[in-house]
């Protein structure tokens, strides 16, 4: 009984403060729609992002098929790059660990405004051990196939923030 007087009161203390959550739009209210376009025409990057949106609610478009530009963004994203750094080795010299690199391009078009050009990282650890060779391609591109839709997050998150901030004039 006292745990639910508890909750009941942190409850109320909490909706008395005026304590909202805050919803998961990353876009601008004027824009309705993102087409995603890649300098590479099977992009597994741009392929990823078009998924990604779905899950965010944001209606996406292929960049051929913009119709109202108005307020559609433009998300072109450039060639990836994945580099692969050595960490660590066993005694008898083998490789033990690997960091990824994945790097990532893109430039971002807002309706009405210059084009923004970004890039980021994304890093992961990459265990090697040589008495499990079976699987390790698909293990690789599992790995992968992670870090592309963390990019993919991280540029729809970025969206939100690299949008040209209009001032709103109150008549």
């Amino acid at each position: 009984m006292l745990k639910f007087g508890l909750t009941a009161l942190l409850s109320l203390m909490i909706a008395g403060c005026g304590f909202q959550l805050r919803g998961g739009q990353t876009l601008p209210p004027d824009i309705n729609q993102v087409a995603v376009d890649a300098v590479r025409v099977h992009s597994p990057l741009a392929r990823t992002l078009l998924a990604r949106l779905d899950v965010y609610d944001i209606q996406r478009l292929r960049a051929s098929k913009v119709t109202n530009a108005d307020h559609t963004v433009l998300v072109r994203i450039l060639p990836e790059s994945l580099e692969r750094r050595l960490l660590s080795v066993y005694p008898s010299g083998q490789v033990a660990e690997y960091e990824l690199i994945y790097g990532v391009k893109y430039v971002v078009q807002f309706p009405g405004a210059e084009a923004v050009t970004a890039s980021f990282e994304v890093l992961r650890d990459y265990q090697d051990d040589p008495d499990q060779v079976l699987a390790k391609s698909r293990e690789l591109d599992l790995v992968l196939k992670e870090m592309r839709e963390e990019a993919a997050d991280r540029i729809i998150r970025r969206l939100a923030s690299q949008a040209p901030h209009r001032a709103t004039v109150v008549e």
